[in-house]
């Protein structure tokens, strides 16, 4: 049984999959043995510092640039050999979204649907799934930055694509556009395999199920959210109304780290999730203090990728 359960899992058609794709510009290299897969129905988030090599991943893998070496597969078809299937599997919005301004939303859809191939019935599908309704008489000219994303989204719906690759897709928007397209987005990744490049923690934590983090063209992290949100250190932050000694904050239970932030407030790394805060207050009692202030934070995506993009 447990041989029949790896062959079928060894054997599964991953919907991406990368096996040591490296790339170079010149002498820079882009990219350096980039590997990972994504099973059917995952919204990953795709992360990392600008220049780090995120867009020339999207590139590759939607045969607009090859690789210099490794290769990689969408629903089975071959980047290096089966680009015009790769294409028609992959619903691609690219980074800076290209439209046709001077067409009116409905007149583009139309128009790309004819390069498709494709019944003008899914275009008043997409229409309605990406909340154009409203929006489809007028020119992309008069739309504003979120409706044009959502033009774009809708265009690489159009053929209905078992995989999105999104490249930045909420760059430049307000806080009510950007609120508005992450939705969207996890809409559409209920039926989709989502593969979303981003240089935005927030976006991550809001959207995705898992995370893979790149720097400097290699892979620094892959990871599940929710495992990360276990392994997420504890840190509390508190002010005294007096100077404490460090060896004596780091006799309190659990307390790995202790930084002085100025003043009389120090910050304190747990290595437990368990609430410590009223171990702090039995700290400060015992030893004559009052407490000023007293709150808890938790180690954040942001904080994570921060420590692991700037390691020398």
């Amino acid at each position: 049984m447990r041989f029949f359960n790896y062959v079928a899992l060894h054997f599964q058609i991953m919907s991406i999959e990368v096996r040591h794709i490296s790339k170079k510009y010149g002498s820079q290299q882009a990219l350096k043995d980039i590997s990972f897969s994504l099973k059917k129905g995952e919204i990953v988030g795709f992360l990392g510092p600008n220049g780090a090599g995120k867009s020339t991943l999207m590139k590759i893998l939607t045969t607009y640039l090859p690789p210099n070496d490794g290769s990689a597969s969408i629903n089975g078809y071959s980047i290096l050999t089966e680009g015009s299937s790769v294409q028609k599997s992959i619903g691609y919005l690219p980074e800076h979204n290209p439209l046709y301004l001077d067409m009116y939303v409905r007149e583009y859809l139309e128009f790309n649907a004819n390069v498709y191939g494709i019944d003008k019935l899914a275009i008043e599908e997409v229409i309605e799934k990406t909340g154009l309704r409203s929006e489809a008489h007028k020119k992309i000219q008069q739309l504003s930055k979120g409706y044009r994303q959502r033009v774009g989204l809708a265009n690489a719906l159009l053929h209905n694509p078992e995989v999105l690759i999104l490249d930045e897709p909420t760059t430049g928007l307000d806080p009510n556009q950007l609120i508005e397209i992450r939705e969207l987005i996890k809409q559409v990744g209920k039926e989709k395999t989502v593969l979303l490049s981003t240089h935005i923690m927030q976006e991550v934590e809001a959207i995705c199920d898992r995370v893979i983090i790149i720097d400097k063209g290699e892979i620094v992290l892959d990871q599940l959210l929710k495992e990360l949100s276990k392994n997420q250190r504890q840190i509390v932050e508190v002010e005294f109304d007096y100077r404490v000694e460090e060896e004596a904050l780091l006799q309190i239970p659990s307390v790995k780290k202790v930084e002085n932030l100025s003043g009389f407030i120090y910050q304190l790394h747990f290595t437990t999730q368990v609430d410590m805060r009223s171990h702090v207050f039995d700290f400060a009692h015992d030893n004559g203090l009052k407490l000023l202030q007293l709150h808890q934070k938790n180690s954040s995506l942001e904080q994570l990728f921060t420590a692991i993009t700037t390691e020398k």
